[in-house]
């Protein structure tokens, strides 16, 4: 039994809930998302609750409803108060810029490098242009986009420059020692 699943999804004021067939359309303050879902699920809506009831009883049938109600509560929390990653830029020269609906980063290559963002993701630009705040409605979106710009430089082990999610722990490993041996070899010298 599916402990996720049996949870009834909470409908906030201002949140209109649309089912046809097996898509369903959730309406909000802060957009619009529709998904279409496949498998063995039903949904029930009433003024303010979603539940999903799975309809056969087969291997994997509550898993799969666990993840639908996953999917659509993101869905509801996203057109409600939506979701936002911050990142930010480690290296010196290493920034970010705007022009438009386009990021520029600058990340020590020898060119700049454009991202558009997608459609209905936000970006605002902060302290001295090492900070980015992306703001979405759409979780899977928003997530992905954030990967991709994770990896145009993803953050070093010996000095922790790159681009990296803002509470992101970096381990910073240490560096080659440059002690000197005092007991034979090459350096120890010949002696008369």
């Amino acid at each position: 039994m599916s402990r996720v699943g049996k949870k009834p999804i909470a409908i906030p004021k201002g949140v209109k809930i649309n089912v046809s067939g097996m898509t369903v359309t959730v309406e909000g303050p802060k957009g619009k998302l529709s998904k279409k879902f496949i498998g063995t699920v039903s949904f029930d809506v009433n003024e303010s609750t979603l539940v999903v009831n799975s309809k056969e009883k087969m291997v994997g049938g509550d898993a799969n409803r666990g993840l639908v109600r996953a999917l659509l509560s993101n869905m509801v929390v996203g057109v409600s108060a939506g979701f936002s990653k911050v990142m930010t830029i480690k290296g010196v020269g290493y920034k970010v810029d705007m022009k438009g609906s386009t990021l520029v980063f600058s990340l020590g290559y020898s060119h700049p490098i454009e991202m558009a963002l997608p459609t209905g993701v936000t970006a605002k630009i902060e302290e001295k242009q090492t900070k980015l705040i992306l703001e979405s409605a759409d979780r899977e979106v928003l997530g992905e986009f954030c990967a991709n710009v994770r990896m145009l430089r993803a953050p070093e082990p010996y000095k922790g420059k790159g681009v990296r999610y803002e509470n992101e722990v970096v381990h910073i490993k240490e560096g080659k020692s440059s002690a000197t041996s005092t007991s034979g070899g090459a350096s120890g010298g010949a002696k008369k």
